[in-house]
């Protein structure tokens, strides 16, 4: 059965290699970890970072993109990637004695890219942009990070924009990709049936020195105060988010923001669920969220409901945020929230894929990589003073920005005060 135990190593080529050996499986799960994001992109090309996760899988200078698919098919095994504001991440699933081809094909995905049928792609990528655009309940993540983050990095639509995916020339791409995606400054990370020390030897065969000095990324704190945004679209539900800004992901009380997040809005039976959709019938999908970057973080909530039923939402949320920072979490309660994360995080770690991504994540974020039974200690020893002192500097009424999206500015300015929330409570 799985150890929590695992094995990181500094190679001479500058890699950050990081195994876990599940020697009763048959399967590997093998990530390489990019610290390059929409947030390091200067802004003429931003959503280069997820154009270029997309090319690399258009060929390399020895498989075409129909060769990747067809080698990956054939070990039963897939290929997958994805972009987030901070990294990418490149990732495969495999029986155990494929490593070799599966390592030559990612490898040479990564590091050289034909940017084969660019003008191709490049439609397909503004394709996802549009479908994002016609899905307001994702669009209104975006302009949440827009609006509280506003004129920050990290403010940056993952996607781009029409613009900016338009306007990106083959020569821009390709200097990021060389500035951003260098074999030596990734961390590679696997779980399953692997043996490092075989994983560390097809690493340094590929002989690729450290190239100069590491790209430097801009860390700052953005000042935050309370907005009011509106986006017009046709739709039939008042999409809404509140939310300001959360705590690094280096914070110790991440725990406790862990928590917080199950009790309020994170589980069908957190605060809001209950209140706003079981007990008055007024949404479909409500939740609370919590993002956590290098210097700060985004914390905030979501509901969708026809625009006539907005008064009664809003005047609910406020309630359940007065409550949140005033009232001592019952003892009973407290309880639920802690088992309800424990077995989720315990659930999580059943496959390969997550204890890959909870290993390269560490790794490529500095962040400690905690075993089971010290994750389950952390969460269990958050109190309820803790959850209310937190709750008041993450959900502070008159600090919470709001932003919709619907047909009906004028219900939505009227549900929400110019003060915003402080307005509501």
């Amino acid at each position: 059965m799985p150890t929590d135990e695992y094995r990181l190593e500094s190679l001479p080529n500058g890699q950050r290699l990081v195994t876990e050996k599940l020697d009763h499986l048959r399967s590997v799960c093998l990530g390489f970890w990019i610290s390059a994001g929409s947030r390091d992109e200067p802004a003429p090309l931003v959503g280069t970072t997820h154009f270029i996760e997309h090319l690399l899988f258009k060929g390399s200078s020895k498989y075409t993109a129909e060769e990747i698919a067809q080698v990956f098919d054939t070990l039963g095994g897939e290929l997958n990637a994805s972009t987030s504001r901070e990294y990418v991440v490149v990732y495969g699933r495999f029986l155990d004695d494929q490593l070799p081809v599966a390592m030559d094909v990612m490898t040479d995905m990564l590091l050289t890219p034909t940017f084969a049928d660019l003008d191709r792609e490049r439609e397909v990528v503004l394709e996802e942009i549009a479908m994002v655009e016609d899905s307001p309940q994702d669009l209104i993540h975006d302009v949440l990070a827009e609006v509280v983050l506003d004129g920050h990095p990290l403010a940056h639509p993952i996607l781009g924009t029409r613009e900016s995916i338009t306007g990106a020339s083959e020569e821009d791409i390709r200097a990021y990709h060389g500035n951003r995606f260098r074999f030596s400054d990734m961390v590679v990370a696997a779980a399953g049936n692997i043996d490092h020390d075989e994983l560390r030897a097809a690493l340094l065969e590929r002989h690729y020195a450290p190239d100069g000095s590491h790209p430097q990324r801009t860390v700052s704190v953005p000042p935050v105060w309370a907005r009011r945004h509106f986006l017009s679209k046709e739709t039939e539900q008042m999409h809404v988010c509140l939310g300001g800004v959360g705590m690094a992901r280096n914070d110790r009380r991440r725990f406790q923001l862990s928590v917080l997040d199950s009790l309020f809005g994170g589980s069908l039976s957190s605060r809001l669920f209950q209140e706003i959709r079981e007990k008055r019938g007024l949404v479909y999908s409500v939740y609370s969220f919590s993002s956590m970057y290098a210097e700060t973080g985004l914390t905030g909530i979501y509901f969708g409901c026809r625009p006539e039923r907005l008064d009664a939402v809003m005047e609910t949320v406020g309630r359940e945020l007065v409550r949140l920072v005033t009232e001592p979490v019952p003892e009973d309660e407290l309880q639920r929230a802690k088992e309800h994360l424990k077995g989720r995080m315990i659930l999580g770690l059943e496959s390969t894929s997550s204890r890959m991504t909870r290993l390269g994540k560490g790794v490529l974020t500095e962040t400690e990589i905690l075993s089971l039974d010290e994750l389950a200690e952390r969460i269990e020893a958050v109190t309820s003073e803790e959850l209310m002192e937190l709750a008041t500097e993450v959900y502070r009424p008159d600090m919470l920005s709001v932003v919709g999206i619907g047909a009906d500015e004028e219900r939505f300015t009227s549900a929400v005060p110019e003060d915003c929330l402080a307005g509501l409570v």
